[in-house]
């Protein structure tokens, strides 16, 4: 039996990749393709909502979907640490089954958590992101993300940054500067330094495209999910 797939956010970029992959797999239906103009009940029998959607109305429909027992896969960025920690209390008592990923590019995932675990042994750490100037968050879901896994690594050490005088804004600790520029996709490159050594870890997507492998293993597994889960990479090591 094929699972109904509810697509909020239907119009934008991601959206449209999500509707061509529901067509081209035989296990996926489309139940609706929702937008902006749409209200969430009409994601009602679905037996799966994909949240492709912005940041401020991501909230509004992990909300619905808790307090209506649904089962939701969010691809939206913009989940920062207290967000998630209030999802967290939230679904408490509830049967909603809420998966959050800050991002559907394997590579991205692998790269997060390969300066994670150098985090550890670096106290020099930096981030730089860079995205097109229409991408609304500043700094990226994946940026945010990279932080607490490298912030949670460290047990919340404090790091310095590997450039001097840099003013980036903190966020876990982390100095994270973010870059819109003409023409880019979607760019992250993590530094960390020590005496007389250097690690850089970059990732760099050219297409929307490459997200099309998560996106159908996020939403094969949290079929089989309960509860909170956030991050590709416990689905990558589940499968």
């Amino acid at each position: 039996m094929s699972v109904k797939i509810s697509v909020l956010g239907s119009s934008g970029r991601m959206g449209q990749l999500a509707l061509k992959l529901i067509e081209q797999s035989s296990d996926l239906e489309l139940h609706s393709a929702l937008t902006s103009k749409n209200s969430l009940s009409e994601s009602q029998g679905a037996d799966l909502l994909l949240d492709l959607t912005k940041p401020e109305a991501s909230t509004a429909i992990v909300d619905y979907a808790i307090q209506n027992n649904l089962r939701l896969l969010v691809g939206t960025s913009g989940w920062t640490k207290e967000k998630l920690e209030a999802v967290e209390k939230q679904i408490v008592g509830s049967l909603a089954t809420v998966t959050i990923i800050p991002n559907f590019s394997i590579g991205s995932v692998l790269a997060t958590k390969f300066v994670a675990e150098a985090g550890k042994y670096f106290d020099q750490i930096e981030i730089t992101e860079t995205h097109h100037p229409k991408k609304l968050d500043a700094p990226s879901g994946t940026a945010l993300f990279t932080s607490q896994a490298i912030s949670a690594s460290r047990q919340g050490r404090p790091a310095s940054p590997v450039t001097e005088n840099n003013q980036a804004p903190l966020f876990n600790g982390i100095p994270i500067t973010s870059l819109r520029i003409e023409g880019a996709h979607a760019e992250q490159e993590v530094s960390l330094a020590a005496t007389n050594e250097s690690l850089y870890v970059k990732h760099v997507v050219t297409s929307h495209e490459v997200y099309s492998q998560g996106i159908l293993l996020a939403i094969r597994k949290t079929m089989q999910l309960t509860g909170l889960t956030v991050g590709l990479l416990p689905l990558l090591e589940g499968k």
